[in-house]
Parts: C-alpha cells; sequence; structure tokens
C-alpha cells in the first residue's frame, strides 16, 4: 500500500502541522479503502485561491478548499490529486460554525480528499444533508479528534 501525500504552506501559516494534515489524508484514503494515491496539499492565501477558483470552476472569490481528482484508466491506477485549501477561509468557517480552527481544517482536508475520489455534494442549502456530506462528517469525527501535532 501507497499512500503518498505531500503537503506544501506556500508561506500560508496553517492551525495544524504538514504531518497532521498528511496523517489525515491518508486515515481518509484508508477509510474509502484506497491502498495506492499520489494527492498533494497546498494551503493558499485568499488571493491565490480566488484565482484558482475563478480560473476553474468559474465562481468568483476566495472559496475554502478547491480539489482536482485526476481519471484512473483502472481501478488498481492510484487515486492521483490536488488540493487546495485556505486557511483563513478555514477560520472564518470555524467561527461561524462554533467549531474549533483545527476541527475545521481537517474537515477541510477530508472534504478535499472526497473530492479527488470523485464525491460531490449540491451547492445549495442540501449541501450539509448530501451523502458526501454526512460521509464527511463521520471521517471528520474520526479523523479529526483530538490527536494534534
Amino acid at each position: 500500500m501507497t499512500l503518498a501525500i505531500d503537503v506544501a504552506s506556500d508561506g500560508v501559516r496553517a492551525p495544524l502541522s504538514r504531518a497532521r494534515v498528511a496523517d489525515i489524508a491518508r486515515a481518509a484514503l484508508r477509510s474509502e479503502r484506497v491502498k495506492h494515491a499520489l494527492v498533494s496539499i497546498t494551503f493558499l492565501d485568499r488571493r491565490a485561491i480566488a484565482r484558482l477558483n475563478t480560473a476553474h470552476l468559474g465562481h468568483p472569490g476566495a472559496t475554502d478548499v478547491v480539489s482536482f481528482g485526476f481519471a484512473r484508466v483502472s481501478p488498481s491506477d492510484p487515486v492521483i490529486g490536488d488540493v487546495y485549501i485556505c486557511p483563513d477561509v478555514g477560520r472564518q468557517n470555524a467561527k461561524a460554525r462554533h467549531v474549533p480552527v483545527r476541527e475545521e481544517m481537517a474537515r477541510l482536508v477530508v472534504h478535499g480528499v472526497l473530492h479527488v475520489l470523485g464525491h460531490d455534494h449540491p451547492n445549495d442549502e442540501g449541501r450539509e444533508r448530501s451523502d458526501m456530506w454526512r460521509r464527511q462528517e463521520r471521517l471528520v469525527r474520526r479523523v479529526g479528534g483530538p490527536a494534534r501535532r
């Protein structure tokens, strides 16, 4: 089993260590029964994630997470994907949801990994009732808990 996770901060401070982020991503992949993966996770500032969001998704402004999963030719091929997270937006989310910032960062890592795996959700009020959201929250409870680095 090879789960290679690369975490880059691009000069942006994140509330979780790079090792912890990689651990959360690996745990999410294992939970989804992924045996081989190459995933990069990069923390970006508001301006950089807004550019990605506009250029690739057609949505203006900063967002919390943008993910790209590459199609696999066969199920034996590794999962390959990129996840971009904006800690500033994550901090806003945490405050609005009344949850610890580290929990919200774990949520964004899991959310990004699930998107890389092909899961999706509606972008309206049904988002938090979607199958993906329920799966995400189960994983966050399991992997985003008290272990801190």
